[in-house]
């Protein structure tokens, strides 16, 4: 008699230790940290109201000319001409990739450095159904005021153009060319129907599983073969049946990409696309192993050969939320009258997935989401795609700029926040390297 498997306790353990770590990183935040000096934040107000219609006008553009992952040449060449138009000199190409971008202003890479991201990228037939095109003019309005009062803050800011975060991992090619070393915090804003500054994104993993099994004549002599579509579908079938076991934390999908030729040849080759999501980088890791048990189980009750292939893109992590971060952006952003939700009031179930997971787990980092749209207008849409080019969109651009423009002269200013902001992120397990961590 062989003995079930036991379930993973790590989930339960890690909700726990979670939200203990949570509430005594936002306790020590609220209590102590000053933040910028009001001058400061003045300052930054005053130069996004005077760039306003210019980055307005540039989130149009972007929006009118949509372009898909690692293809966005004209919509960086657009953000880099913007940004050396105000006098900062921007790489092109950077760190290896031809849409990528470069640039900064303050001191030496010794002090406080923190990374504004831009993305760009639009999704093929449906143009900024994400809203890229605000994620980009508000990471470059966040820089360019942010520049405007370096001087009187000190420490260091780059700016981050990161092409085809759809799919395509650019933060983590980036990355992995040392985009992010030496930086302290990474920060960004993302359209969305609620207001938030600690989201769920769900790590991601793609896998394509393929059978190989023997032809045959599918009626003189079927018992000659080995069916690998029988196997595709056992495994598709065994994958749906499992939901109810799978944490409410994981996902999966897939599509049969390969199912044979013709009806009467038994097929001698099936494939089943994954995108396999989980919450925590080492849940991702169980439910991965999983897929595989399952995958391996159709093949030996079919007798067909299997095959795997992980990850033809980079994994993308889940995010890890910076309650220091999130405190500041949540007093900034409702200085222009936004109010934040608090940590849970977003349903978790309303989880994607984002390449600036993996960035988040190399340094400390904020994704707010900001609402462009309500909650019945759906991203990676048309409607949401027209959504952020309304008037309503326009003011939430200025209004997050200055937001994340704030973010980054507090934590300059403010070595409690910093501090804070590093513990945390230490505490929850300091760097992790998406590619070491699964091999």
């Amino acid at each position: 008699m062989t003995m079930p498997q036991r379930p993973n306790s790590f989930l339960v353990n890690q909700l726990r230790d979670e939200a203990d770590a949570k509430a005594l990183a936002m306790k020590a935040v609220e209590s102590s940290s000053p933040g910028a000096p009001r001058g400061i934040l003045d300052a930054i107000r005053d130069r996004l109201t005077d760039l306003g219609p210019e980055l307005v006008a540039v989130s149009h553009d972007l929006a009118e000319h949509p372009e898909t992952g690692f293809e966005e040449h004209r919509s960086s060449a657009g953000l880099a001409e913007f940004v050396e138009a105000h006098g900062i000199e921007v790489a092109r190409g950077a760190y290896g990739l031809p849409t990528a971008l470069y640039a900064s202003v303050g001191g030496t890479k010794e002090g406080p450095t923190v990374a504004v991201l831009s993305e760009y990228d639009a999704l093929p037939g449906i143009g900024h159904g994400c809203g890229h095109n605000l994620i980009a003019t508000v990471g470059v309005g966040a820089f360019l005021a942010i520049a405007s009062v370096i001087d009187k803050l000190g420490g260091r800011v780059i700016w981050l153009g990161t092409p085809a975060e759809e799919g395509g991992g650019g933060k983590e090619l980036m990355a992995q060319k040392g985009a992010f070393d030496g930086v302290d915090a990474a920060i960004m804003v993302h359209p969305f129907t609620y207001d938030s500054s600690e989201p769920v994104f769900l790590g991601r993993r793609q896998l394509k599983v393929t059978y190989v099994g023997v032809p045959a004549h599918a009626s003189i002599q079927p018992f000659m073969g080995r069916n690998a579509l029988d196997a595709a579908n056992l495994l598709y079938t065994g994958v749906a049946l499992n939901r109810q076991q799978m944490p409410p934390t994981d996902r999966v999908h897939a599509i049969i990409t390969e199912g044979g030729l013709r009806p009467n040849v038994i097929p001698e080759h099936a494939s089943v696309e994954f995108y396999v999501r989980s919450a925590y980088p080492e849940t991702l890791k169980i439910l991965s192993q999983r897929l595989e048990e399952m995958a391996m189980g159709a093949a030996l009750m079919t007798g067909c050969g299997v095959e795997f292939s992980w990850d033809e893109s980079p994994v993308y992590l889940p995010i890890r939320n910076n309650s220091g971060l999130a405190q500041a952006w949540n007093r900034r952003y409702q200085e222009r009258n936004h109010t934040v939700l608090a940590p849970g009031v977003v349903p978790d179930l309303l989880a994607g997935s984002t390449d600036f997971g993996n960035v988040s787990f190399r340094v400390p980092g904020l994704h707010a989401m900001v609402k462009i749209a309500e909650p019945d207008v759906s991203l990676h849409s048309r409607e949401f795609a027209a959504a952020a080019v309304t008037p309503y969109a326009d003011e939430v651009l200025v209004d997050a700029a200055y937001g994340l423009a704030g973010v980054a002269a507090d934590y300059l200013s403010d070595a409690i926040l910093r501090e804070a902001v590093r513990d945390e992120f230490e505490e929850a397990g300091g760097a992790v390297d998406a590619t070491e961590f699964f091999g």
